[in-house]
């Protein structure tokens, strides 16, 4: 059985997804009124039953994460990919609070230096929003590239983690990028830093 809450952020409603063990298996960012708690939420072919209170912890760390008080989470998770995917995001939630890597960087860090596209691919495919922390993969010389929630996003979490600051190219094509959030779609850019 699946449980989910939709949490309001300042960069729209977060749906988090948590199993019986309450760990946390997914977190995905929608628009801004795009889901309630009375729609139909899918998780790997079952739908989810909406329980707040059981979401209760991964809503209080998303809000410190935002509010700038929490630089790390403490929460248990249940990341459901292959093997590959499983080592790429186990070395993002390595990456310090504040800093980024190339996706030249993690394929090395994963032992697979010859793919980056791989690498990316795995990070495309983040179930878990924030918390597995693929907006801190950058590419090649700091560009920002492949974010699904948007680069403008992208760009406002790092700069609320003092990473991004305007020390960013425009965006660019790099041989190394790829679609590296979980399956949340663009949203309006409504996230001021410093206002909650």
């Amino acid at each position: 059985m699946f449980y989910a809450h939709a949490i309001l952020t300042p960069l729209g409603s977060a749906v988090a997804v948590v199993d019986d063990n309450n760990a946390l298996v997914q977190l995905s960012l929608r628009p801004f009124g795009d889901t309630t708690d009375a729609e139909v939420f899918p998780v790997r072919g079952e739908a989810a039953a909406w329980d707040a209170a059981r979401l209760a912890p991964v809503a209080a760390q998303l809000q410190e994460y935002f509010r700038g008080e929490r630089t790390t989470f403490d929460l248990p998770l249940a990341l459901h990919g292959t093997p590959f995917q499983r080592r790429v995001w186990d070395e993002m939630m390595r990456i310090p609070y504040g800093t980024t890597l190339s996706y030249k960087q993690l394929a090395e860090r994963v032992g697979r230096p010859d793919a980056c596209r791989a690498v990316g691919g795995a990070s495309g495919k983040n179930p878990i929003w924030i918390v597995v922390p693929c907006h801190r993969i950058v590419g090649s010389g700091g560009t920002l590239t492949g974010y699904a929630g948007g680069l403008t996003t992208k760009q406002r979490l790092l700069t609320l983690e003092r990473a991004g600051s305007g020390l960013f190219a425009p965006v660019s094509h790099p041989a190394c990028f790829g679609n590296n959030t979980p399956s949340h779609r663009a949203q309006k850019d409504t996230f001021t830093h410093g206002k909650h």
